[in-house]
């Protein structure tokens, strides 16, 4: 067997936390524009899970242990750079959880909560189509495929 077709993706992992009010938690990165979810690249030699908790703690500071996988999304870029973000369920922060928020002012600036209405003013819309699929996957307990953010089961 040929390893030359074999895929090459890079992966990242983040988690979708949501206040009382169902407004799903962003971050505000200092190293590039616009907004994110907590999260970032895997790292080698950790699963897609041990990512998304690692960088929880470092760009929020809360420990936490990821909850259900709810998409994985695939993105092939024109240059054929292929990206898999995973999202895994941060569950419901409550007012006292959001008070334990740290953000360290190097990586991360600011933190803040948005309807998923509002997603498309923060985030480009591949991402934002992302993230609202994976509120119908925390509301449905199921898990989505994506490819650029639609649902493909």
């Amino acid at each position: 067997m040929s390893l030359e077709n074999v895929a090459r993706p890079y992966a990242a992992a983040g988690a979708l936390f949501v206040d009382e009010r169902e407004r799903i938690l962003l971050v505000v990165p200092t190293y590039k524009d616009g907004h994110d979810i907590p999260g970032g690249m895997v790292e080698a030699g950790e699963t897609p899970r041990e990512a998304c908790e690692r960088e929880v703690r470092e760009e929020i500071s809360l420990d936490v242990k990821a909850g259900r996988l709810l998409v994985v999304d695939r993105l092939v870029y024109p240059d054929g750079m292929e990206m898999w973000p995973f999202i895994f369920d941060g569950g419901l922060l409550t007012s006292e959880r959001i008070a334990e928020i740290t953000v360290d002012g190097d990586e991360i600036s600011a933190v803040h909560f948005e309807s998923e209405d509002a997603l498309g003013e923060f985030i480009p819309p591949e991402f934002a189509a992302r993230l609202r699929n994976a509120m119908a996957a925390r509301r449905a307990g199921d898990t989505f495929d994506l490819r650029w953010g639609q649902r493909m089961s």
